[in-house]
């Protein structure tokens, strides 16, 4: 009953994060660029002294779909969407370089340019800063110009280019934070082949039909993998209790 029981605990442990992981993919379904993320589910002996008869279900390391989302047209100068498996470099937390698809972005009071969610966009020499303006144009090649504030359209000037990467897909991984790194820790491969489009953004790649069909597969298979474990606790309750009838002599 115990193997019975290591099953059903460990595989409802593994089904709760699949359904956390699911849930954030929903609740991100509407956010720019955001990549789906799903756990692989396999079964996987104990070890230790003796036979292997106790089985553990683990979920592997969490994993994106790299898929693009769908392209929306918004005609807003800060809008970008980047093109095949491109991705725009951002500055993480820590000050170091990661790489988001997430292309609404946005100017602060101070001139620092940042993505929709809060994350400094990378030119060439570091964080992008944007000097007071009264048009602004981002080009196919990541160039962001500017006419300065008080001055005449043919004063058009380039002040930086967004960074644009090509990631190695074999390596990519997501963090904690939502950035996309490479595990092997190299920065990624800038290219001349990837561009943007100006005033569209890319949606997410959550198919939320999909999405809702996992949340109701994973929630039955939580509910087997409780009544699994009741089942073996209801086993080892009879078992015992045949035990005590036979060492007080009664006949059951």
């Amino acid at each position: 009953m115990d193997h019975m029981l290591y099953v059903g605990m460990t595989g409802a442990r593994a089904i709760q994060l699949a359904q956390t992981t699911n849930a954030n993919n929903l609740a991100n379904a509407s956010t720019a660029g955001f990549r789906a993320d799903f756990h692989n589910l396999m079964a996987e002996a104990v070890s230790g002294p003796g036979l292997a008869t106790r089985v553990n279900t683990v979920a592997r390391d969490r994993a994106s779909h790299l898929e693009a989302g769908s392209i929306q047209q918004t005609g807003r100068e800060l809008d970008v969407s980047v093109s095949g498996d491109g991705w725009l470099a951002v500055q993480d937390a820590d000050g170091k370089e990661a790489y988001s698809r997430r292309g609404d972005l946005q100017i602060t009071a101070s001139g620092q340019l940042l993505n929709g969610a809060g994350q400094p966009v990378l030119g060439e020499g570091g964080p992008v800063s944007v000097p007071p303006h009264s048009s602004l144009t981002i080009g196919r090649d990541g160039s962001v110009s500017v006419i300065p504030l008080g001055q005449s359209a043919d004063t058009l000037a380039v002040i930086d280019r967004i960074k644009l990467v090509k990631l190695d897909q074999a390596q990519v991984i997501k963090g904690n934070d939502g950035l996309m790194r490479q595990q092997d820790g190299k920065a990624g491969e800038v290219s001349a082949a990837i561009s943007l489009q100006s005033g569209s953004l890319e949606g997410s790649n959550v198919n939320t039909v999909d999405a809702m069909v996992t949340m109701i597969s994973l929630s039955r298979s939580y509910e087997m993998q409780v009544k699994m474990m009741q089942t073996a606790k209801e086993m080892a309750d009879s078992g015992t209790r045949l035990m005590r009838l036979e060492y007080t002599g009664v006949t059951p």
